[in-house]
């Protein structure tokens, strides 16, 4: 098993900028991705961001590409999040995921859950 646990979500102005973290532990030898997914009120959980564990590799919904940034601290264990030019369609509760083998977006093709953090985008 891994654990996840995220960090970093509050209250923001358009326009502004957030990080958001994701600690890892446990098992994270088994991890083969992690990814960052997002629930607004009222809608599906939705795909935003994914990075592949060993090697880098990322990826990124339309809807954030060129303002999101995955990344990760291999010694720390943890995945950030950096969210830059925010707005109101960002405001949801963000979660990590962390999957034990390569497949599509879908939140279902991950098993490992955090409890999320919310954010919130004032214009």
């Amino acid at each position: 098993q891994v654990q996840l646990g995220e960090s970093g979500g509050g209250l923001v102005q358009a326009g502004g900028s957030l990080r958001l973290s994701c600690a890892t532990s446990g098992r994270t030898s088994n991890i083969y991705r992690v990814g960052w997914f997002r629930q607004a009120p009222g809608k599906e959980r939705g795909f935003v961001s994914a990075l592949i564990w060993s090697g880098g590799r990322t990826y990124y919904a339309d809807s954030v590409k060129g303002r999101f940034t995955i990344s990760r601290d291999n010694a720390k264990n943890q995945v950030y999040l950096q969210m830059n030019s925010l707005n109101s369609e960002d405001t949801a509760v963000y979660y990590c995921a962390a999957s034990f083998r390569p497949g599509g977006h879908d939140p279902l093709q991950f098993a490992h859950w955090g409890q999320g953090t919310p954010v919130t985008v004032s214009s």
